[in-house]
């Protein structure tokens, strides 16, 4: 059934959509943990340091933080299985391109594919920055993510990266959000002008929130 389930357009824009908003909801309370630099490197590096001891004593050490990273991992992984397999699906029903193509087709709509690449590639390198320190730079320094935050967007490089990430999230997140609520069953005519403006604050809250913090760095609010 699992199986049949899977196989199905359907089934994978499903897989999609329940994967989507577990990753949308991750971003929400990252973005939240991530405007708490402003507060100064205590209270960031205290945030940190908590991320590591949630769930203790029942839960060991980093338990829970790994048991959110494998959560996270299963949803992108199946988040971009479905896309890409239903985006191969849809090349075969349409082996020619369109002659015209549609006219209402959003900005963010046409590039989500790009998108999805830009922010896998992101996420990637992300990683690599920020928590195992391979490509850190400045000298990467084990339980003191303020100073790790402000070395990477002191780099021009680090800025351009992540903000060029950030703005492909909100577009992606601006499509992404009504476009699971259709497959979920919570779209209807009466309701799809209520989730477009929910989709585009959202979108905008979270591009805006994530940017605050390489913007802080460089105006040396943040230092």
């Amino acid at each position: 059934m699992a199986r049949t389930v899977w196989d199905s357009t359907v089934g994978k824009k499903t897989v999609m959509a329940i994967s989507g908003l577990i990753m949308l909801l991750y971003l929400v309370a990252h973005m939240i943990g991530n405007l708490k630099i402003y507060f100064g490197a205590g209270e960031f590096n205290a945030y940190g340091h908590w991320l590591r001891t949630v769930g203790e004593p029942f839960m060991h050490y980093e338990w829970t933080l790994w048991l959110i990273r494998v959560v996270l991992v299963v949803a992108v992984v199946a988040h971009a299985v479905s896309a890409y397999q239903l985006s191969r699906r849809d090349i075969k029903a349409r082996p020619a391109k369109y002659v015209h193509r549609k006219p209402r087709a959003s900005y963010a709509t046409r590039t989500m594919r790009w998108g999805g690449i830009i922010l896998g590639l992101f996420i990637v390198w992300h990683i690599l920055d920020l928590t195992t320190g391979t490509v850190h730079s400045g000298g990467f320094q084990e339980g003191h993510p303020y100073q790790n935050v402000v070395d990477t967007f002191s780099t021009w490089y680090g800025n351009v990266i992540y903000i060029v990430a950030m703005l492909a999230l909100g577009l992606h997140i601006r499509h992404g959000f009504w476009s699971a609520a259709q497959t979920l069953g919570a779209g209807s005519r009466t309701r799809d002008r209520a989730l477009k403006t929910g989709a585009g604050v959202l979108a905008l809250l979270l591009t805006a929130g994530f940017i605050a913090v390489p913007v802080g760095v460089m105006t040396g609010v943040v230092s």
